[in-house]
């Protein structure tokens, strides 16, 4: 393994070890790959019977569904190989709260945000104990000196097991491995029981306290170092990219055009950049090897939590220069991940998907076509509302606290009068034109969790899909569609997600093993479908999930009944 921190540094992207490097450039000198093989006249490969020995789950934050149907015909390496296998252009994140946190507790879950309790990135505890009342979803409020922004990262706010705690449950030889851009991201698909995890910490990859670095980690983390050390000349542009490659103007910035050049130690750069994906896989790599997962009689699990489409996306929008290359640099660092794992003869299975989808941003879409774009009035605020409310009902102090899409009514409010505040904050919210819904914990509550297609769900059902009553608001505020919630945008922050609608819901979900007959479905399927999928193909036994099992196989002898 040693050799592979010599490799690190190979590629733009990071991650790619010698042999993945050749692969790449072979297959650079060749014809683009088409995306549906043509048809042969042999017979299909049989598909594995044996489990395999190592589950790579991969999460590509803010890899919306429209994102992949975009370039997919371009994509010639790591995407292109997964496009081989079992593709659902349709999943879907299927409940309102669209967001990272939610997002990745579904993946290896198999459980919506009702069941797994994170029902937001942050919401609002009038019960811990501090005076901004804020949660962080992968805090844990209660240490010392925890809050929201400055938190001690923590997975007791996960109700439910992972698919990694289920397999370590059967075997405990099983090992949980998880690594991501973001600690939430990385303690979300890990679960509780893992053997390493490991997140960007804004300078390096980090864990929780106490854990001590394997020789991977260190590695790894040099390698970063030494990277962010020098300066980042702008990527190469790819032909197919010219054409989105054009200036927009998003309040003081030019966007639209950038090739992610960065100046010497700036991290903040490197982690809304290829690269900081490029070093997630190459951290993965280290440990898989260096821990001889997918070796041992059992099947091991890791968790790649690909985050810096999402940092881009928001930074720049999903339709300039800087996300095509992005697309082309992550087709490249996958690529080159999974040709490692080939090198050393493992024998695995990839699922790869994405937390949530995204809207381009506002002006960018008003260029194209698009004039109904807008960007939410700075009154349509919980703020603003509860202070009318306030000066109405003669209640002193805030009325209102809003995480989020949910509002709670604030303790100082008296319990005699909390019933009409809220019926009048829904009557105000409802009447404001960008408003699509405003919907109390009631409404919510006594809506059934819905079994039919996620495409034809109501808001209401959406908003059940993520609604827990020990976490959730006293009503949801829901905007109509393509109006997004950032009011006035600023560096790192021109366009987002979080809405109930199907831009924000629809997810790519693409299942991969060697020998497998591709297909692909371009029904609805949903993201919690992924852990009974997995975990029929490894012979567990998992029962009372929201999500179902899809039969991976196209021949007489359904996986899902195995």
């Amino acid at each position: 393994m040693k050799a592979l921190a010599a490799a690190l540094l190979l590629s733009s992207a990071l991650a790619l070890p010698a042999a993945a490097q050749n692969s790449r450039e072979a297959r650079e000198r060749a014809p683009a790959a088409p995306v549906v093989a043509p048809k042969s006249e042999t017979a299909a490969p049989a598909a594995p019977r044996t489990p395999p020995k190592l589950i790579v789950a991969i999460s590509v934050d803010q890899l919306s569904a429209d994102l992949f149907a975009q370039y997919r015909n371009h994509f010639t390496d790591g995407f292109a190989r997964l496009m081989t296998g079992a593709v659902f252009p349709s999943g879907y994140q299927s409940h309102a709260a669209t967001e990272t946190c939610p997002g990745h507790s579904t993946i290896l879950t198999g459980m919506r945000p009702a069941h797994t309790g994170i029902v937001a990135n942050t919401w609002i505890n009038q019960r811990a104990g501090r005076e901004d009342k804020q949660v962080y979803c992968a805090e844990d409020e209660a240490a010392a000196g925890s809050d929201h922004e400055k938190y001690v990262p923590s997975d007791v706010h996960l109700k439910v097991p992972t698919l990694g705690e289920m397999m370590k449950a059967r075997d405990p030889r099983t090992r949980v491995v998880s690594v991501a851009g973001k600690d939430r991201a990385a303690i979300m698909m890990g679960g509780h029981k893992v053997d390493e995890l490991w997140f960007w910490g804004g300078k390096d990859f980090i864990s929780y306290a106490g854990r001590k670095a394997p020789p991977a980690v260190l590695r790894t983390n040099a390698a970063v170092t030494a990277l962010l050390a020098k300066p980042q000349a702008g990527l190469e542009l790819p032909g197919y990219c010219r054409s989105v490659a054009m200036p927009v103007q998003v309040g003081d910035q030019t966007l639209g055009t950038g090739r992610f050049e960065r100046q010497a130690g700036d991290a903040k750069a490197f982690r809304a950049s290829p690269a900081s994906d490029g070093a997630v896989f190459a951290l993965a790599a280290a440990l898989i090897g260096d821990m001889k997962l997918g070796r041992g009689p059992q099947t091991d699990i890791i968790a790649v939590g690909a985050s810096a489409t999402d940092y881009i996306g928001h930074a720049t929008g999903t339709q300039g220069s800087e996300m095509c290359i992005q697309m082309n640099e992550l087709d490249r660092s996958i690529g080159g991940f999974l040709a490692q794992l080939d090198q050393w003869g493992l024998d695995y299975e990839v699922v790869l998907t994405a937390d949530h989808g995204a809207h381009d941003m506002t002006e960018r879409q008003q260029q194209r076509a698009m004039p109904m774009e807008a960007r939410v009035n700075a009154d349509v605020t919980a703020k603003a509302i509860g202070a009318a409310i306030g000066r109405d009902f003669g209640v002193a102090g805030p009325v209102l606290l809003a995480s989020e899409g949910d509002v709670y009514v604030a303790d100082d409010v008296p319990a005699a009068r909390r019933a009409a505040v809220v019926a009048e904050a829904v009557k105000r919210f409802t009447a404001q034109p960008q408003v699509a819904a405003a919907l109390t914990r009631q409404q919510i509550a006594a809506t059934p969790m819905p079994t039919t297609p996620p495409e034809t769900w109501t808001l209401a059902e959406r908003a059940r899909a993520s609604f827990d009553p020990d976490r959730s608001g006293d009503f949801l505020v829901l905007l109509r569609p393509r109006v997004t919630t950032i009011a006035k945008p600023g560096p790192g922050y021109v366009e987002t997600h979080g809405s109930p609608w199907d831009y924000d819901r629809r997810v790519p979900m693409m299942f991969w093993r060697k020998g497998m007959a591709g297909f692909e479905q371009p029904l609805s399927v949903e993201t919690v479908d992924i852990v009974p999928t997995l975990a029929a193909t490894i012979d567990l036994p998992v029962s009372g999930l929201d999500g179902r099992c899809l039969d991976l196989d196209s021949s007489a002898a359904s996986t899902c009944a195995r």
